[in-house]
């Protein structure tokens, strides 16, 4: 059966890649997995300068999802350069690194020095991020200011060009057509729902940062739900994300409209689950007699 997808002109020998932010820079999971038997690898979001996040604590368990406030913690380009970097080369699978901003200057900035890096086949870019030039609200959340970073980014580097939509919106599609005539080779969605955890007895916050960004199974219905919005409207490959735990899962936003799709909180509770998944979904197309996963991608049966 062959599970091989294109997404951008990107090929990937199965749909599976694994989600910023829970997969660090890949080589903490190599004593779980085979990491080149993965679709794909995206690296923990990356800035310019070193950030140590937010205070803790900063993840809390949540009835059927994680909520976190990490704050996009990363060692910075120059030090990932040194020591993430030579790790990331020696992989066989594509390796995406999600990067992010707080003006439209430091993502193009950003995006300009990955371009001159061998080994890394594109960028995805994390627009739900502050847009301090704006008073702080997300870039995700505004056409325009959505169609501006993903611009500078795509005037700045050669190769694929992924960008990651916010969930924390009123209209998804206006946000994924935005980004696709700046130039998005791909679209990924959908990032943390926003979200808040209360301890009943300190009438406290759990998380020091107040509010954090909700992942696992309890986002999975709006994270389909955008991805078959997305999916029909715009022309380049869609990666869904959100609340991928199977190979079921992963096959609901394929027949959704996704070309491929990625895995992140099921890894901190399984680190085999991406390529559980894999194996999941080629006992699937064998059950089915299924030769191509094309066969089934946006074959919903909506009335």
């Amino acid at each position: 059966m062959d599970t091989g997808v294109d997404i951008g002109g990107v090929h990937l020998e199965n749909p599976v890649i694994t989600a910023s932010g829970t997969f660090g820079y890949a080589a903490e999971y190599r004593d779980f997995m085979d990491l080149d038997a993965l679709g794909a690898v995206v690296v923990k979001g990356l800035s310019l300068k070193p950030s140590v996040g937010n205070p803790m604590p900063r993840v809390v368990e949540t009835h059927g999802g994680l909520l976190n406030a990490v704050g996009l913690e990363n060692v910075g380009v120059e030090r990932f350069i040194t020591d993430k970097l030579p790790f990331l080369q020696g992989l066989a699978c594509p390796v995406f690194v999600n990067i992010y901003g707080k003006t439209v200057e430091e993502y193009a900035e950003l995006a300009a020095v990955i371009d001159g890096l061998s080994g890394i086949t594109g960028v995805e870019v994390n627009i739900s991020c502050p847009n301090v030039a704006a008073g702080g609200s997300a870039f995700g959340v505004d056409p325009e200011a959505a169609f501006k970073v993903v611009q500078g980014v795509r005037r700045s580097f050669s190769r694929h060009v992924m960008v990651k939509l916010s969930p924390n919106v009123t209209d998804i599609t206006a946000i994924a057509l935005a980004v696709e005539r700046a130039g998005a080779d791909s679209i990924s969605l959908i990032n943390t729902l926003t979200g808040l955890a209360i301890d009943s007895e300190t009438a406290a916050p759990m998380l020091a940062n107040v509010t954090g960004g909700l992942s696992g199974p309890a986002i999975k219905p709006v994270a389909l739900r955008m991805v078959w919005q997305v999916a029909g409207v715009v022309k380049v490959p869609v990666i869904g994300i959100g609340g991928i735990m199977t190979a079921s899962d992963a096959l609901e936003f394929i027949i959704a409209g996704a070309t491929a799709v990625q895995v992140g909180t099921a890894t901190l509770a399984d680190p085999d689950a991406p390529l559980r998944i894999v194996r999941g979904i080629r006992k699937f197309m064998e059950r089915k007699n299924i030769e191509r996963l094309s066969q089934i991608r946006g074959t919903l049966k909506v009335l």
